[in-house]
Parts: structure tokens; C-alpha cells; sequence
């Protein structure tokens, strides 16, 4: 009976942050250099679907649907894309401190991309380098602890280490030959992450892989709390441990692949919502999962808000998530400390 209770409160938590989530969204809609009321805001999206009497302008139904409906949406894939593979990749690796960028997924999309922009390609081609640069690192990754024939968790991560400092090295060999004035500051504005530039056919483009990989992600949940008991406990329960660790990886990175693609690199998000949806629910990870997708989508579509009305010039998302994530992890490398204490 009390864990039949304990599932209904997780799932009004989740249909409840979804809310918030929806209610957000629609205000974030309305803000902006052109304003629109949230009563209004609903009504032009509710007029898509059925007969809806006019009393707006032709130019309010234009800023919504061309240029901030998209990059919302942007916003809730990406926040939910990072945040789940954080979650994942923490649950994997069994540590805490582990972020999306675990096997150089984000290093190796920033070269993608960077080669994309020093070739003069459009939008379209540097986010497919991107993506490509970002699988391609992981697969060297995953590539090395085959080849020294040691397949331990602990080789893998050292590789993503040696592939992250690899891909890191020849961003900066990129940006010495950008061009100062034009290509280095794509580059560079990039690296810190915007949606700026975001339209429909980028939310058509990730949106696909997102969905999939993140529904994968929350139907297999509960195998992340097995690989979380130790190899030995895990196969004793008849667990495939490198086909379902193979699979939350694939997924993990696909997602955070995709979600770099379009956004350039976000960072802490998959650091910092996780261990905000533990707080929230605990360490389960069939209920911190569904969470911090919801949870992830929110802390962007803020972020992404704050970015786009703070200052009459948009500021990089990196820089906002970096004033909320630096000081949080401090926070978590001080309570782990005491707690080895």
C-alpha cells in the first residue's frame, strides 16, 4: 500500500512539473522586445487547432510561430536532452560528478563545428559536422580500451580524458587559423551555446533522435539502479551488463550529440539537474530519470528566457548556466568531502 502510495505522489510530480513546464513555455512566448500577454499567447496557439475569434495582429501570430515557438521547443529538447544524459552517465559511471561531455561528445562536436565554419559551410552543414565530430569522438573513445584490451569502466573513462584533451587540442590549432574577424568569433560565440539562430527545421532535425533516445532512456531506468550495484551483483541478476550499458551509453551520447549540434555547448546542465532531481525524489533512478527530463527542460527554457530579455545584446547560455552551476558544484564537492570525513 505505501509503495503504491509513493508511486501516485511521483507521477502527480511529474504531471505537476509537466504543468509548470506548459505554463512556462507560454509565458516565455510573450516575452520579449514585442510583447504578448499569456491570455493572448493561448489563444493564438489555441487557434491552430480550433476556430478561434481574431483580436490580435497579424505580426504577434508571426513572432510566435516563426521566431520564439521554435526556439522554445529548442530550448525544452535540449534542457531535457542534457539532462537526461547527465542523469544517465552519472548512474553508469556510478559518480556523481560525471557530466554529458564524459567520452569528449562535446569537444568533438566544437571541432566538428569549427571546421564547418572555417570551410565557410551553412548552418545546415556545421550542425551535421558537429554531430558527426561528436559521434566520431566517442567512437575513438570507445576504440581505445579495445585496443590496450582492458574493457573496465575505468578505461573507458581515461579515454574519454585522452579523447577530450585530443579534441580540445585541435580546436585551439582551429581557432589559431580562423579568421580574427569573422570566424574566430563564430567559433567562440559557438562554444558558449545559443539558440538564437534556431527554426523549425533544426526542431525537425533533433527532434526525432531526442524523443527516441530519451524514450529508450526512461524504459530502461530501472536497469541503471541494477549496473549501480556492482558488476557481480548486476550479472547474479541476470543482467547483460555490455549490452544495457552499450545501450544507455549509444543513447546518452546520441542526445547529447544532437542536442550540441543545434545549441553549440551548454554546460552544467547535465551536471546540475540531476543532482537537483535526487534531492527531489532520491537516488531511484526510475523516478530521478522521468524528473530531470521535465526538470532539464525547465532549467534551459529559463535560462534560454533570462538570456533573451536580460540585456538588449543576448547573452551566451553558457555564461548564465555557469553562474548557477559553478557555485552548485562547489556545493557538491563539499558535502562529498564531508562525507568522506
Amino acid at each position: 500500500m505505501s509503495l503504491k502510495r509513493d508511486e501516485n505522489r511521483h507521477v502527480r510530480l511529474v504531471a505537476t512539473m509537466t504543468a509548470i513546464l506548459v505554463l512556462l513555455m507560454i509565458v516565455a512566448i510573450g516575452l520579449g522586445r514585442y510583447s504578448i500577454s499569456p491570455v493572448r499567447v493561448f489563444r493564438i496557439l489555441l487557434s491552430r487547432i480550433v476556430p478561434v475569434q481574431r483580436d490580435w495582429e497579424e505580426q504577434a501570430e508571426s513572432v510566435i510561430f516563426v521566431l520564439r515557438l521554435p526556439r522554445i521547443m529548442a530550448a525544452v529538447l535540449v534542457g531535457m536532452a542534457l539532462s537526461l544524459s547527465g542523469g544517465a552517465y552519472q548512474g553508469v559511471f556510478k559518480n556523481p560528478l560525471v557530466a554529458p561531455d564524459m567520452l569528449g561528445v562535446s569537444s568533438g562536436a566544437c571541432v566538428g563545428a569549427s571546421l564547418g565554419i572555417l570551410l565557410n559551410a551553412n548552418e545546415t552543414v556545421i550542425q551535421i559536422m558537429a554531430f558527426a565530430g561528436g559521434m566520431l569522438a566517442v567512437f575513438a573513445a570507445n576504440m581505445i580500451p579495445k585496443l590496450v584490451r582492458n574493457n573496465s569502466m575505468m578505461a573507458l573513462v581515461l579515454a574519454g580524458v585522452i579523447i577530450s584533451g585530443l579534441m580540445n587540442s585541435i580546436l585551439g590549432l582551429l581557432k589559431y587559423l580562423a579568421d580574427p574577424e569573422t570566424q574566430l568569433a563564430s567559433i567562440t560565440h559557438w562554444q558558449l551555446g545559443s539558440l538564437a539562430s534556431v527554426v523549425w527545421k533544426d526542431i525537425l532535425s533533433i527532434g526525432p533522435p531526442i524523443l527516441i533516445a530519451s524514450a529508450v532512456l526512461i524504459a530502461v531506468r530501472f536497469k541503471i539502479n541494477i549496473l549501480s550495484l556492482g558488476e557481480s551483483e548486476a550479472r547474479s541478476l541476470g543482467t547483460d551488463i555490455r549490452w544495457v550499458r552499450g545501450l544507455i551509453v549509444v543513447c546518452a551520447t546520441v542526445l547529447t550529440a544532437s542536442a550540441v549540434c543545434v545549441s553549440g555547448t551548454i554546460g552544467w546542465i547535465g551536471l546540475v539537474v540531476p543532482h537537483l532531481s535526487r534531492m527531489l525524489v532520491g537516488p531511484d533512478n526510475r523516478k530521478m530519470i522521468p524528473i530531470s527530463a521535465v526538470l532539464g527542460a525547465i532549467f534551459l527554457l529559463l535560462i534560454d528566457t533570462l538570456a533573451r530579455v536580460l540585456t538588449s545584446a543576448e547573452l551566451p547560455l553558457s555564461i548564465l548556466t555557469g553562474l548557477v552551476g559553478a557555485p552548485f558544484y562547489v556545493y557538491l564537492l563539499l558535502k562529498q568531502r564531508m562525507k568522506l570525513s
